[in-house]
Formats: C-alpha cells, sequence, structure tokens
C-alpha cells in the first residue's frame, strides 16, 4: 500500500522550525507531530537557505492536516499491532 503524500501548511512548517531553533530534538518533535525525522531536517535545512515556503505551493486546509496526521498515527498503530500478533503467536507457540 502507498503512503499518501501529506502536505503541510506554510505557519506548520515555520512553527517545527521555530521549535528545533528553540532547542527542542528533531526525533522528539518529529515523533510528537506525526512526521518523519527526515522531513523535519528539510524543513530547518530549507529555512536556513530561506527556501522554507515555496511560493507555488498549495493552500492545506486544518482538516487535510488533521487527516493526514491521523492516517499517519493509524498506519503506526497498525504496524504496532502486527508485531504483537506475531510476538504473541511466538510466544504461544513456545508455552505449547
Amino acid at each position: 500500500m502507498k503512503i499518501p503524500r501529506q502536505a503541510y501548511t506554510a505557519e506548520f512548517k515555520e512553527l517545527a522550525v521555530n521549535r528545533v531553533n528553540a532547542g527542542q530534538s528533531v526525533a522528539s518533535l518529529a515523533r510528537e507531530l506525526g512526521l518523519i525525522e527526515q522531513t523535519l531536517r528539510n524543513w530547518v535545512t530549507a529555512a536556513k537557505a530561506g527556501k522554507l515556503n515555496v511560493a507555488g505551493a498549495k493552500p492545506v486546509t486544518p482538516e487535510q492536516m488533521e487527516l493526514s496526521r491521523l492516517r499517519s498515527e493509524n498506519m503506526r498503530l497498525k504496524r504496532e499491532c502486527e508485531i504483537l500478533k506475531k510476538a504473541t503467536a511466538y510466544f504461544a507457540k513456545d508455552a505449547l
């Protein structure tokens, strides 16, 4: 299953970059916001180069951002559930 490309508003990106510049670690902030760490690192690099906000970017509504965040969280939870199922099957096999 292909993961749909997510879009974020310029304000969201700026706030995330500001929090990293204020001292919060990229890993913890990415986890908190439901982002991939490399995406956040790319934003920080783009902000330093002055290219964070592309003029041709399409606007993203808060509802779309929330939906995108929920989709990524749902996929993460499904992966965790699969790991737990496999672990349960493995340990149940040993108990017999």
